[in-house]
């Protein structure tokens, strides 16, 4: 695992040592904080010779431009005007993708006619403290021709020079409780299912105790006696038992109604009786990439003290096939009292959350409910893998998840759902089914959802294409992305904090 770098804030100063990083804007342009401390000269001279243009989170690295300096980096920002927060954890990890084995690094974070904000700052440096991860503690040779052994893998002590070093200070403190969800919930996904099981799975949630968070393990033996048939029906082909984890925090005003978030926590699915091809099966590690986005929000949440009664809860089980695993064809009788036809067996996450979801609205009463899973193929199919599918019964909840999106640039688009998508899983066997037909699998699975819910806000974040496998940026390398820790963080403290 790679080492995280220490990052801190300072007044613009001289830099008389390490390495430099310099913001240019658009047009070459740099301020005059940078070139009072690097040199107007130095920096027209670099920018003339390379027809830098400063387009955003372009780089140009050189060593050793002069004797003060071990090597200078320049990270454009395109138009300063059109930067969102999205785009300073864009240049953030850009610049660190140059560091290489630099120990000290100094970033002086100005531009030309424009100051930079305390909330520019921090979202800055989270977009550092993102690059910086790494998945590789089973590597026990890391060699040369690795493409993360270009970049920084040391912990290099960065100093941030801005205008107002103690209001960025007090920014980052928020940031790097939402940077070490963030990790967590990569930590999860990226973990081989042979080590991450349900079980063990749980003992990681166990350890938010430590940040005050309330944790409770519910055994297959609980299940059953509440009647989670619909879940456990998915677990029992597997010899690893299924768990289902209640996390809580209450960070709010007691009598205050909790928030709620669900995830699909599939630890390894595949797809048990309806068996996935072998191409692309390993991936199924990381089917659990909405367990592990609840349970690196609720880390977030409670590591900066937010002020809200939130409640997660994740259904952990492994689909898999032996003697006892369950056919299609077979009717499971959920905690809900409805009764469903299993009619392919690869369709289980929705068979996990409709236990869990109903279970949670039955306990907790919450404002609303916004569940996460990898379920479907079918969403990538409707919009690839830059956005995730958003499918709601409530207008508010839905307009302010999509926001909280744009805001974070984990994007969001709404499906639509209705009657005449309903009654595609109806059947003359049981209430319903767990799929429909060939067409609108993402929808159908949504829909399926809506019947444990109730008249309770309620939201289904469809992140198959998102969370795991998703193109590179700036500030994830990683196989897992962690997507949904960031944006539920951001719905949270826009809306919902006292």
């Amino acid at each position: 695992m790679s080492k995280r770098p220490s990052i801190g804030f300072a007044k613009f100063a001289a830099v008389e040592k390490g390495t430099a990083i310099v913001l240019v804007a658009a047009e070459g342009k740099t301020a005059a904080e940078a070139e009072s401390i690097v040199g107007q000269a130095l920096l027209s001279r670099i920018i003339g010779v390379s027809d830098f243009k400063g387009k955003l989170a372009a780089t140009l690295s050189t060593v050793a431009p002069s004797t003060e300096l071990e090597s200078l980096v320049l990270v454009g920002t395109g138009d300063p005007a059109k930067l969102k927060a999205d785009d300073w954890l864009k240049i953030g990890g850009a610049a660190f993708s140059k560091l290489g084995k630099a120990k000290d690094v100094s970033v002086i974070l100005a531009l030309q006619a424009s100051e930079i904000s305390a909330e520019n700052a921090a979202e800055f440096a989270l977009g550092m403290l993102l690059r910086a991860y790494t998945f590789d503690k089973y590597k026990t040779k890391k060699g040369k021709n690795d493409d993360e052994a270009k970049e920084s893998k040391s912990a290099a002590s960065i100093t941030i020079h801005v205008a107002d070093p103690q209001a960025a200070k007090k920014a980052f403190s928020d940031v790097e409780a939402i940077a070490a969800g963030v990790t967590l919930a990569r930590d999860l996904v990226n973990e081989p299912a042979n080590i991450l099981g349900p079980v063990e799975f749980a003992e990681r949630v166990e350890e938010l105790k430590k940040l005050d968070v309330k944790v409770e393990i519910l055994s297959e033996k609980d299940m059953k006696k509440l009647g989670m048939g619909s879940l456990l029906g998915v677990a029992q082909g597997s010899v690893r038992p299924a768990r289902l984890a209640i996390m809580e925090w209450h960070g709010g005003k007691g009598k205050d109604k909790p928030i709620a978030f669900v995830g699909k926590g599939v630890t390894f699915d595949s797809g048990g009786i309806s068996i996935k091809p072998a191409a692309g099966m390993d991936e199924m590690k990381g089917d659990m990439g909405g367990a592990a986005a609840v349970t690196g929000l609720m880390h977030a949440l409670a590591s900066r003290k937010a002020k809200v009664n939130a409640v997660g809860i994740i259904g952990l089980v492994e689909n898999m096939v032996n003697g006892d695993a369950q056919r299609p064809g077979d009717i499971v009788t959920s905690m809900s009292g409805q009764t469903i036809e299993v009619l392919n067996t690869d369709a289980e996450g929705r068979l996990v959350l409709a236990d869990a979801l109903y279970y949670c609205n039955d306990r907790f009463n919450p404002k609303f409910m916004v569940n996460l899973a990898t379920l479907t193929g079918a969403i990538m199919v409707a919009l690839g893998v830059y956005r995730a599918g958003l499918f709601s019964n409530d207008d508010t909840l839905a307009t302010q998840l999509f926001d909280a999106g744009e805001a974070t640039g984990e994007k969001l688009w709404r499906m639509p759902l209705g009657d005449e998508y309903d009654k595609l899983i109806d059947t003359k066997n049981a209430d319903m089914k767990n799929i429909g037909g060939r067409h609108g699998g993402a929808i159908i699975a949504a829909q399926f959802l809506e019947r444990f819910v109730g008249d309770t806000p309620w939201a289904h974040l469809d992140v198959a294409g998102t969370a795991m496998g998703s193109p590179a940026t700036e500030y994830s390398q990683s196989w897992a992305s962690g997507f949904g820790v960031r944006l539920l963080d951001r719905l949270v403290r826009d809306n919902f904090e006292g």
